[in-house]
């Protein structure tokens, strides 16, 4: 795979992944919390991680061949999205108590943030839309070798920067609670504009 598709997947896969989405919604939520950051954003490339060994495997362009396959998850992922916008702007989070204990444990943190990833409309559109048209079965190599590189970049994409978003939420947010729940609502709101449009596009697209 040549250095510009790479370069094109890239401004691509970090436009996907810097706009404020489910994933950003979880682990602000979890900085806000405090010591489960790290546990979210592990669960969160975790979710990620089985899209990219899919892709690996080369279902991803398989599942891209059939429109009704393809139709189908991303409906079931812009619902979940809706879903989870509408929770949050109804219970925005809030920064938990100092010295407050949280009922969430690292395990539970770890398996909801796969939960999320894993139903998240933009895993589904970068797998199983963008990954099968940067695949070249004219090159030769095999589908694991082409997605391979492209999969690693996105998960140590998504790790920097959903750790970063915790971080931040965790440093900047937690001690200005009108603030942070500004900024949950705000991705809330984002979740149900993308999951709508996704939902419209695919009625009448």
């Amino acid at each position: 795979m040549d250095t510009t598709t790479l370069a094109a997947f890239l401004a691509v896969d970090l436009l996907l992944v810097f706009t404020p989405g489910a994933d950003w919604a979880y682990a602000i939520s979890a900085g806000l919390r405090g010591r489960s950051v790290v546990p979210a954003v592990t669960g969160l490339v975790a979710g990620h991680a089985a899209y990219a060994l899919v892709a690996v495997a080369g279902l991803a362009v398989i599942v891209a061949s059939s429109p009704a396959a393809l139709t189908a998850l991303t409906m079931a992922g812009a619902g979940y999205l809706l879903w989870l916008g509408w929770g949050v702007l109804r219970q925005p989070a809030v920064p938990a108590a100092a010295g407050a204990s949280t009922d969430t444990s690292r395990g539970q943190a770890m398996l909801k943030g796969f939960g999320i990833s894993g139903l998240n409309p933009k895993a589904l559109l970068l797998y199983f839309s963008l990954f099968p048209q940067l695949i070249d079965p004219a090159t030769g190599w095999p589908v694991a070798a082409q997605t391979g590189p492209l999969s690693t970049m996105h998960l140590a994409a998504c790790a920097v920067v959903y750790l970063a978003v915790g971080v931040l939420a965790h440093t900047v947010l937690s001690t200005r609670p009108s603030a942070a729940q500004a900024v949950t609502r705000l991705s809330g709101a984002m979740m149900i504009v993308i999951g709508a449009f996704l939902l419209v596009e695919r009625l009448v697209g």
